[in-house]
């Protein structure tokens, strides 16, 4: 028998005694002894399939252990692992059910017979639990929880859909905080529904040149002139309506289509600026934002190459523009790509500059150009006077640091002013001008506010509508 004839009769082999085994699980409140992960995480799917297929009612929860990363850093991979079986035997205990490890620091339990007030009850008894110091070994230890829960039957009939659902629920949690616990609903229903229907247009919008594209002007309130803008997207999608980049790019980047929805718009501006150096518009760059995602692709550099050749954008025309956050996913890659960027002649903008994510310091090392404020403080310029002396010290540190320094979302006279005030001269935002279509860009840039009045006027009208 050869090699693949061998590894096949193993593998049915291996299938049989995985069924055999599953089938004869006990009920689901007989408390199972420790498992492997795989065999738990098996066990589970099938008494989820078991519970979903059946005609009672109840409700599934899931635990998520927060920062277990940093816990491994202070206190070492066996303590954690002793945390971990200290924490599946409380929450045996206070469920009274089989809570599965279901994958790392995922727990998940079925609570056959509970109502959704029921679960909520006991997830708030948890939280609480998780509010308190945990001993190990003589050693205290605090670590946080979000907990996810969803009833059935309703939102799911396969162990799949309701662990989906249940990582929605989860991410619910994060967003508001610490040890804090969502319920799968309806409105979190529809959320799902509707990025599911984002994501089957994605690759539709772009075989059939369906996304619109449109620019951020920046003004220059020195010159007196727009030197710069933005690339930016959105696209109408059926039963939904016109839904912009800042809700279907993280779509993208879950699904895999941020390389196809990305490159298409680097090559959009690459086409524009092609467009604005035959015409001879005078402008400093067109930016183009980028995600992380894309950024640490193996192909990346070469496809921006490819471009400033196929096009050939003179040096420091074409900007990318990364995300503050960015530097904290992958920073050693992210860094050697911003070098790689910036000796291919590409002006680099640091987004969401002051959002706390990178300090002044780790700023000095990078070979950033352009930093933008995160559009918060423009907000609380309106009404919080606290914010005005962070504002000011902000603007002074790009000053000194030598870069230049874009304010974004600026709406109101009074935020003008305030920038005025410090110093701030590049300006970007509704007050200025709305997102334009790409034919208007060569209208704008270059021209003064009084030059450019009429035609962003209409704009504004036609965005109304």
């Amino acid at each position: 028998m050869g090699l693949f004839g061998r590894k096949k009769q193993n593998t049915e082999k291996m299938t049989e005694t995985v069924t055999k085994a599953v089938a004869e699980v006990p009920a689901e409140n007989s408390n199972l002894g420790d498992v492997s992960l795989g065999g738990d995480r098996m066990v589970c799917r099938h008494q989820l399939d078991h519970a979903l297929s059946g005609d009672g009612q109840g409700v599934v929860m899931k635990f998520y252990i927060e920062n277990f990363k940093r816990m491994n850093e202070l206190f070492g991979f066996s303590y954690c692992e002793e945390l971990l079986k200290a924490i599946l035997e409380y929450l045996r205990e206070e469920t009274g059910c089989t809570v599965y490890r279901y994958v790392g620091v995922e727990f998940i339990s079925i609570l056959r017979s509970r109502t959704q007030g029921q679960a909520v009850r006991l997830a708030e008894e948890i939280l609480d639990r998780f509010s308190q110091s945990w001993k190990i070994d003589g050693t205290d230890c605090m670590c946080s929880c979000q907990i996810g829960l969803c009833s059935y039957p309703g939102y799911a009939s396969s162990a799949d859909e309701i662990l989906k659902c249940l990582d929605l629920a989860v991410s619910k949690a994060a967003e508001t905080g610490m040890n804090q616990y969502a319920i799968y609903d309806s409105k979190l229903h529809a959320a799902h529904l509707r990025k599911q229907a984002i994501a089957k247009y994605i690759s539709t919008a772009l075989e059939n040149h369906e996304l619109e594209i449109r620019f951020r002007p920046t003004y220059n309130t020195q010159e007196n002139r727009f030197v710069r803008a933005e690339y930016y997207m959105r696209m109408f999608v059926k039963d939904i309506g016109m839904v912009g980049s800042a809700e279907f790019v993280p779509i993208a980047e879950d699904t895999g289509q941020i390389s196809s929805v990305e490159y298409y718009a680097l090559e959009r501006v690459a086409q524009e600026i092609a467009e604005l150096e035959k015409k001879g518009i005078e402008y400093e760059s067109i930016a183009v934002p980028v995600s992380p995602v894309l950024i640490i692709q193996e192909n990346f550099i070469d496809t921006v190459q490819s471009m400033i050749e196929k096009y050939q954008i003179p040096s420091g025309k074409l900007a990318v523009e990364i995300d503050e956050y960015a530097l904290t996913t992958t920073p050693v890659i992210i860094e050697i790509v911003m070098q790689q960027l910036k000796d291919l002649g590409v002006e680099l903008i640091l987004n969401n500059f002051g959002s706390g994510y990178s300090g002044i310091s780790k700023i000095l090392e990078l070979p950033v150009d352009t930093l933008k404020f995160e559009r918060m403080f423009m907000w609380q310029l309106e009404t919080n006077p606290k914010s005005e002396p962070i504002v000011e010290c902000l603007i002074k540190a790009a000053d000194k640091l030598g870069k230049r320094l874009i304010a974004e979302g600026v709406e109101t006279q009074r935020q003008l002013d305030i920038l005025a005030k410090f110093g701030c001269a590049y300006q970007q935002g509704y007050y200025y001008s709305p997102t334009i279509p790409q034919e208007l860009l060569v209208n704008v840039l270059g021209k003064s506010m009084e030059e450019t009045r009429t035609v962003l006027d209409q704009e504004r009208e036609k965005l109304k509508r």
